[in-house]
């Protein structure tokens, strides 16, 4: 089975050199683009499985890459730039990136995000329909058709507001969804009083999810940003 195809963009020779180099020695194939102009022309016509994008193109910003590409297609973006503030990162990720790197990076969490992203694709190409399947995630099990949830063998009791959060998380597995997304999908709307708001369900829900609070296994918080669910293995 071939390995997705990946759209590198990036106008740095010697960072795009160290990419390529990565996913040659891991049997990736992969096209690339040094500009936001081609990139959009590699990623209409060759319609790549997973973009890794730079921000900081020499003829548009990387965001407006993302916008254009998300008018057609939901193929995952991972963002791999030396822009390291929150706020550059909720842009992106408000833009329909799916996955943020920051400049340093390693080549293994590199290698880990793109099989996370592997992982979610495959997900996605073996469900049915999202309503009539069941999502598995370690003891993890939502019957979304049922409207159900369990850990192990134990239902979770949970909030309808859990439940939608839950679902929502699920859905996106391995994806940071940030506060705005979250609560425009929840409550439609992203007011302070709904990231205050979520907060607190995402506590409760935590609680009824994670045996280990401080160790947790299923929701990452990424702070300033939001949260992602993960894979467990």
């Amino acid at each position: 089975m071939n390995k997705p195809l990946i759209l590198v963009v990036e106008d740095d020779n010697s960072v795009k050199n160290l990419i390529t180099t990565t996913l040659k020695a891991h049997d990736y194939r992969y096209l690339t683009a040094p500009n936001g102009a081609d990139a959009i022309l590699e990623a209409s016509s060759h319609n790549p499985d997973v973009v890794l994008l730079d921000l900081g193109l020499p003829d548009m910003d990387g965001v407006d890459v993302i916008k254009k590409i998300r008018t057609w297609s939901n193929m995952p973006i991972i963002v791999i730039s030396a822009r390291s503030e929150d706020i550059d990162k909720i842009e992106a990720l408000d833009a329909g990136a799916d996955d943020y790197l920051t400049k340093p990076f390693s080549v293994e969490e590199l290698l880990a995000r793109l099989r996370v992203t592997q992982r979610r694709l495959n997900m996605l190409q073996n469900e049915t329909t999202a309503e009539a399947s069941v999502f598995t995630n370690g003891k993890l099990r939502i019957d979304y058709a049922a409207g159900c949830a369990y850990l192990g063998d134990e239902e979770l009791h949970l909030t309808p507001i859990e439940y939608k959060l839950l679902c929502l998380l699920s859905r996106n597995l391995g994806k940071v969804l940030t506060h705005t997304f979250i609560t425009q999908r929840i409550w439609g709307s992203s007011w302070d009083n709904d990231i205050a708001s979520l907060r607190v369900f995402m506590a409760t829900l935590r609680k009824k999810l994670e045996k280990d609070e401080d160790s947790p296994q299923y929701i990452q918080t990424h702070i300033g940003v939001g949260y992602r669910m993960t894979k467990v293995e």
